[in-house]
Order: structure tokens, then C-alpha cells, then sequence
């Protein structure tokens, strides 16, 4: 089952792996990206801080369209990774039923001007992104590590 759908351009990184996956337990990472499943230096500094007992699939949209609904069934307890909406919205595109979105970080570069918290930077295209994943039935929440408290971010870009 998936557990948990997350972006975070970051991925796999301290907040996932030392905060998610335990609070979580995680049995394995799902990354979904085009551009990291084509890289292969990128794919193996992934591997390496994954935790162990802990799998790794990095997939393309297309390849995650096609795995993500057999890991929704499987007793498996999967942690979704995704590096920005795009992805989100390409996979629900495809009819993948996500029914919440944890933002964790979208950092700061050129054109980004809506700052939320610490760690979530918005710019037209996201908050379109975020509105099209909402009006489709998908509760959205900023939130960087299990003991944060929520934020939620369809109020926070209104």
C-alpha cells in the first residue's frame, strides 16, 4: 500500500529517511522522475541513503504508472517519493487515485515568489498544479516531518 505521496524536490534525503520511513515504516521508496531514472550517478547516491532493510524503484511517470496500482494493493508498505507537481499531476492524469499530497520541500529558486514555512517556495505554475490536484479530490498539507503540524496549503495560496 502506499503510504505516504510526497513531493520534495530533495527525495531521498535526511527528513525521509530519518523521519518518515521509522514513523512510517516504510518497507520501500517509490522515487517517480523521468530525469532521475535517467541518470545513473544521481539513481546510485539514492541508493546509497536509503536505509537498510529498506527498498529503492526509481521510476519514470510512465513505468510508475503502470506499479504504482499493484503497490496500492500489495501489503507492502510504500513511501511515494516525487521531485514537484508535474509529476503529481501527470500520474492522477493517468488515473492514479491519490487521495492526499505531502508537500515536504519545493526550495527556493528564480520566479518563485509565495513562500510557505521554511521550505516551500511557489510560483503561478505550482499553485495552478496545486488547485488542479485539489479540484480533482486530493487533500494537499506542507509538512517537512512527521512531528510538524500540517499547513494547509490550498488555504495558504487562496
Amino acid at each position: 500500500m502506499i503510504i505516504l505521496y510526497r513531493v520534495d524536490d530533495r527525495l531521498v534525503h535526511g527528513q525521509v529517511v530519518e523521519g518518515w520511513v521509522p514513523h512510517l515504516r516504510a518497507e520501500e521508496l517509490a522515487v517517480v522522475s523521468d530525469e532521475i531514472a535517467g541518470d545513473e550517478m544521481r539513481r546510485m547516491i539514492m541508493r546509497f541513503a536509503t536505509p537498510e532493510g529498506v527498498d529503492l524503484k526509481i521510476l519514470t511517470v510512465a513505468e510508475a504508472s503502470a506499479y504504482l496500482p499493484e503497490a496500492e494493493k500489495s501489503a507492502r508498505k510504500v513511501l511515494l517519493l516525487l521531485p514537484g507537481l508535474a509529476e503529481a499531476v501527470e500520474l492522477a492524469g493517468k488515473g492514479l487515485r491519490i487521495p492526499s499530497l505531502n508537500i515536504g520541500g519545493m526550495h527556493y529558486s528564480a520566479g518563485k515568489n509565495l513562500s510557505i514555512g521554511k521550505a516551500i517556495f511557489l510560483n503561478d505554475q505550482d499553485c495552478s498544479a496545486l488547485k488542479t490536484l485539489s479540484s480533482s479530490g486530493i487533500k494537499i498539507e506542507g509538512r517537512g516531518v512527521p512531528s510538524d503540524t500540517p499547513v494547509d496549503l490550498m488555504e495558504a495560496i487562496a
